[in-house]
Order: C-alpha cells, then structure tokens, then sequence
C-alpha cells in the first residue's frame, strides 16, 4: 500500500516555509490534517526549514516518522523564502498546490474556498487579507506596495503578498523563483499566461514569536518589481528592449552629427566648442553599448542554464529529488 501511494500523485501539495517557527507547527498541522480529512483528498505535506536555530527541524522529523505524508526539506542555512518556495514547488507531486506560512496567520480552513475558485476557471488564486491583524505601519505600507504592483504589473490584485495560495501543478513548475520574487508569483503566473485571480480569506494575529521580515524588505520589492517587470517581458528577447534603446540613442547622435557635418561643409561653421558635437558623439556610443548589451543577451539567453542558488542539508521523503547521501555538500542545479 505504501508503495502505491508514493507512485499515485496525490490530490494536494501543501508548501509551507518555516523559519524558527517550532511553537506553531504542531497546531498548524493538526489544522491541516482535519481541513484535509474533511475534504477527503489525498495530500502531502512539504515543510522546508529554512536554516532554523531552534527545534523546528527535529519537530519536523517527529511528524514525518509520524506520518509519512509530511516531508521535510532542510537547508543548511537562511535563504529566504523564494529559496524555500522553489525547493518545494521542485518537489511538488500534487494536482494542486498550496502554500501557506507557517505562523499561523494564515488560516487552512480557506483551502476548500480556494479549491472551489480555482475549479471555477483560474489557474492561481491568490487569498486576500481583506482584514488584517498587523501593525499599523506593515497594513499601510502593505497598501502602497500592493498598488504600485498593480499599476505596474498589469495584473489588479488587492494582496499579491498573501502566503495563502492555491495552484495548478503545471504553474509552480513553470516558475522560476528566486531572491525576492516570491512576492511576485502571481505576476510571473500571469506574464505565463495562466488564469489569476483572488478572494477574501481569514487571517490571525500572530500567536507565537514575532515577524521575520524587517522594513528594509519594502526597498528591495521595489527593485523586484523592476526585475519581474523585465525577466517576464524581456528574458527571452533581450534585444527587443537593449536595440529600442540602443537605436534611438544612436539615431540620435546621428541626426546631431549629419546637422552639425552640413553646417561645416555648406556654412563654414566651425564645430569647435560647439557642446552638440559631443553630444552627438556621446549619443552614438551609448547607443552602440546598448545594442551590444542586447546582443550579449541573445547569446546569454540562446546558452543559459537554470541553476538553484540553495544548499539542502537534508531531504526526509524526497530523496530521488534532493540525494540524502550527498545532502552535506551537493550544489543541487536544475
């Protein structure tokens, strides 16, 4: 019987990141496991410890000894939660996926009205904080982020940062996450061309610990932003972007120096310290730098190689994906 439930793919993949989160997991599974009884699905449950320093990998490993359908991926340190993501979604085998953090704030009870919306037509749907049990400075903060992102991305969510989230199989295995882009999956599934959407769904205060996330992280998701906004439109045409620009500096510097060449030729005007001419000649080689950076893009992109950036300390259950032998020193690479 164990034997066949490993081969049989189950109904749903639950990832959920963890970082020094050990108070709270206990209860977060015992949630899981009645939301999934109710529901009658098969399932598994995909912690990733990312680097934890208190007792959050042995509690882990009790659960998994357990029962059979929680894994455990264990990194050697602190990689954020992308890293934890894409070590998850890798070993995803669900028709569904979800995600969810581990604090507690978000609640499973969602995942049958997440399930309902996704089987309505979508390929994501996202949870929506609609009312939420943070700080004052992470709500209004949360706020403008989440506007910004809109405008910006094409896509009008209300909460692309919410952990909660359920997904078609065929989505997670198409993203690349790394860095910061977590906060950014629905805009990648969407630059994919898959179905996004959202709904209201519960959130807790926190019950145990405190939050891992600092101010300093608003800064970098503004860089993100202007990294999913390039990748997902320009990743696999560089040049598209590079030779725009490129041509049009460079057309520029040209029209300056055919101008400035006729006033010398035809008015006997003197091109000494006339600021133009530099200009011209400044506006020629940016715009050839440009189009060699477009070029150097192409012959990137024609030879890339995906690699993962994240070292595994240990995987209990997904072994064939993350080797348990060469766990203490591999640099696993797509």
């Amino acid at each position: 019987m164990n034997a066949i439930m490993k081969t049989v793919p189950p109904d749903f993949s639950l990832v959920i990141p963890s970082y020094n989160e050990e108070e709270s997991l206990q209860e977060l599974f015992d949630r899981i496991t009645a939301v999934m009884a109710g529901m009658k699905k098969s399932y598994e449950i995909i912690f990733v410890d990312d680097g934890s320093t208190d007792g959050s990998g042995r509690l882990i490993e009790e659960l998994h000894r357990k029962d059979e359908r929680v894994k455990l991926i264990q990194f050697m340190h602190n990689y954020g939660k992308s890293a934890a993501l894409a070590a998850g979604f890798r070993v995803a085998r669900g028709t569904f996926v979800v995600t969810m953090d581990s604090d507690l704030q978000d609640d499973p009870g969602e995942i049958p009205q997440l399930l309902a919306k996704l089987e309505t037509g979508y390929d994501l749907v996202s949870g929506w904080k609609k009312v939420r049990h943070d700080p004052f400075i992470k709500r209004w903060t949360s706020k403008i982020y989440n506007y910004f992102t809109s405008r910006f991305s094409g896509i009008q969510l209300h909460d692309f940062n919410c952990g909660l989230k359920i997904y078609r199989r065929e989505v997670v295995k198409t993203m690349q996450v790394y860095g910061e882009l977590h906060r950014y999956l629905p805009v990648i599934a969407h630059r994919n061309g898959f179905r996004v959407t959202e709904i209201p769904v519960t959130h807790h205060a926190r019950k145990y610990g405190s939050s891992k996330f600092g101010i300093a992280r608003f800064a970098r998701g503004a860089f993100d932003l202007m990294t999913i906004s390039f990748l997902t439109r320009y990743k696999m045409r560089p040049l598209h972007l590079f030779g725009v620009l490129g041509f049009l500096f460079f057309l520029g510097g040209f029209v300056i120096t055919i101008l400035l060449t006729w006033q010398r030729i035809f008015e006997n005007r003197f091109l000494s310290n006339r600021p133009l001419l530099f200009l011209g000649v400044l506006l020629i080689i940016v715009g050839i730098q440009f189009f060699s950076i477009g070029l150097l893009g192409e012959m990137i992109t024609s030879l890339r190689k995906e690699s993962d950036y994240f070292l595994v300390r240990r995987c209990l259950g997904c072994q064939d994906i993350f080797p348990q032998e060469a766990a203490d020193e591999a640099h696993f690479t797509a």
